[in-house]
């Protein structure tokens, strides 16, 4: 009798321990968020993806009653600091990661080896942006026309080269889709972001690039870059005289970068869903839409669920397109 007794205190205190523990798991996921969240963008200051950051940034901490600190982590293209959230960040909410197409969906074609794995190591938060490119020469290239540009860089001895935000972002695959379908020889030159490809682009270092409209529409509208045409099926309403690919004589090429926020893979299903529901609601108001949609993107917004059926789809989409080009990283 004695025993019994002893068994059923140690299975009550037991139960008392798990009831307990669940009941803090659940306040805590209650709670969320109740300190500073870490919000890690895989690209150096300046670039668009930056951009979207800061614009989100002050949005969460009204909403959210939090301070969000925005951590700058670039390197091996957007690979280092996206790594960083699936690998070594705990898995509770508190560290964001602005997941962009490249180290979601390009990286893990072409890159021999990566750090991480985004299927399996990332949950999908929610998209937020699908980007158009542009095709954008510096003026002293002396070209006006996608035809123009093509007859340039089908000659050996033109040395033109194409500067992106990095190996597998969308500047980077956009460039070598457009070598492989117009059988050009412009040299790619990688950079550390889009910020500072823009600068050498600007500066006459590089002569082309297809940049994120977002981040380049002030330097075409005050003549220091030459559009020639957009990367989307349809004209930019912030370009409406700049024709498309199609129209611009290069058939088949659509290409739009896009990007996201993501979280380590374990993170609670409500903590999740609070985040999501959060952006939605910063995505429902018209003054902010106004901003977001002046950096070059429609809103996007929508469920973490169709955040992550777009990145199954685009690592097969953007793989092919990698192992058509041809291009590999070490």
């Amino acid at each position: 009798m004695h025993r019994q007794k002893i068994i059923h205190a140690a299975l009550a205190a037991t139960l008392f321990t798990l009831t307990a523990s669940l009941g803090l798991v659940a306040q805590a996921q209650e709670a969320y968020p109740s300190k500073t969240i870490r919000f890690v963008v895989p690209y150096p200051p300046g670039g668009p993806t930056d951009l979207m950051a800061r614009l989100l940034q002050t949005e969460m901490q009204t909403r959210l009653g939090v301070t969000v600190v925005i951590d700058n982590k670039g390197g091996a293209g957007g690979n280092l600091g996206s790594a960083e959230v699936a690998k070594q960040a705990p898995a509770d909410g508190y560290t964001l990661l602005l997941a962009a197409s490249g180290p979601m969906a390009v990286n893990p074609t072409l890159y021999r080896s990566m750090p991480f794995n985004p299927m399996v190591d990332l949950a999908p938060v929610m998209q937020i942006s699908s980007f158009p490119l542009v095709l954008e020469v510096n003026p002293k290239v002396g070209v006006k026309t996608v035809k123009e540009l093509v007859a340039l860089g089908k000659n050996p001895k033109s040395e033109l080269s194409f500067a992106s935000a990095g190996n597998g972002t969308p500047q980077h695959l956009a460039g070598e889709l457009f070598n492989t379908q117009m059988g050009t020889h412009i040299a790619h030159i990688p950079y550390r972001g889009a910020g500072p490809a823009l600068n050498d682009l600007l500066g006459g270092q590089v002569g082309v690039m297809f940049d994120i409209l977002g981040s380049s529409l002030q330097y075409i509208q005050a003549g220091k870059l030459t559009p020639l045409a957009v990367t989307s099926a349809k004209r930019s309403a912030q370009l409406p005289d700049v024709p498309t690919m199609a129209e611009a004589g290069v058939t088949g090429y659509e290409f739009t970068g896009w990007h996201g926020i993501a979280v380590r893979a374990g993170t609670p299903a409500p903590v999740i869903d609070k985040l999501n529901s959060t952006l939605n609601a910063i995505f429902k108001e018209p003054e902010f839409r106004k901003k977001w949609e002046a950096l070059g993107t429609p809103v996007v917004a929508g469920t973490a669920a169709a955040f992550g059926e777009l990145i199954k789809k685009e690592t097969v989409r953007l793989g092919k397109v990698v192992k058509d080009s041809g291009a590999t990283v070490d």
